[in-house]
């Protein structure tokens, strides 16, 4: 399929690898960066599209926030997601039967306020409420960087019954702009903290991006 994310920010946090290994599957290896684990909060909209065809009817501008961290198999770099919380019953069903990711249907709202995005989801405690602002121009980040080490991976990890699987994404490098993060409410790094964690270690933003996402393979 083909995905389009739009106002997408990356509020990333470094954690001691050992708080965030024992939630990774045991098929999989937490990846780390110079001592440290890394745990992501992503919310964006996208459009949704089989290659070939139009975006979907009532798929032009749907939510999603995701919780993420890293991952390797085989050398090969990715990511693993905790949640998926998404403003579609209908894309909750598909990506839970086809893509085996944890994938929850939330109450989100997104509003644009000159350059700034306020974004709200609600899924039961699960709460996220923020806004956030880009204030530098858009540029690729530098190999061997720690954002190109965060946001330069083209492939998702899942297990499902006791075995492991890729899926491959394909894009062109993050155009990624600095930003301004001002979170309201923060319960969705409860699982990895008491504590909900509230101003971000690392952040930045994407206006839009194209994604070609390949159905999983399996891990052997």
């Amino acid at each position: 399929m083909v995905q389009v994310w739009r106002d997408l920010l990356f509020a990333h946090w470094k954690l001691p690898p050992e708080r965030v290994r024992p939630l990774i599957p045991p098929q999989l290896t937490l990846d780390i960066f110079k001592d440290d684990a890394w745990f992501t909060i992503s919310p964006f909209h996208m459009s949704i599209r089989a290659r070939g065809l139009p975006v979907l009817p009532g798929y032009g501008a749907v939510p999603e926030l995701n919780c993420r961290t890293y991952v390797t198999v085989d050398g090969k770099p990715g990511i693993y997601f905790f949640s998926l919380d998404i403003a579609s019953i209908a894309a909750t069903w598909g990506a839970r039967m086809f893509y085996h990711l944890p994938y929850f249907h939330a109450g989100m709202k997104i509003a644009r306020q000159r350059d700034s995005i306020a974004y709200s989801s609600a899924r039961g405690a699960a709460k996220w409420v923020a806004k956030y602002t880009p204030n530098t121009a858009m540029q690729s980040s530098e190999p061997g960087s720690l954002n190109h080490w965060l946001t330069e991976r083209y492939c998702l990890y899942t297990v499902w019954r006791g075995r492991a699987y890729r899926g491959n994404i394909h894009h062109l490098p993050w155009p990624l702009q600095d930003v301004s993060v001002n979170i309201a409410q923060n319960t969705m790094t409860n699982l990895i903290n008491n504590d909900a964690l509230q101003s971000p270690d690392l952040g930045s933003y994407a206006r839009e991006l194209e994604v070609l996402i390949w159905p999983l393979e399996r891990v052997r």
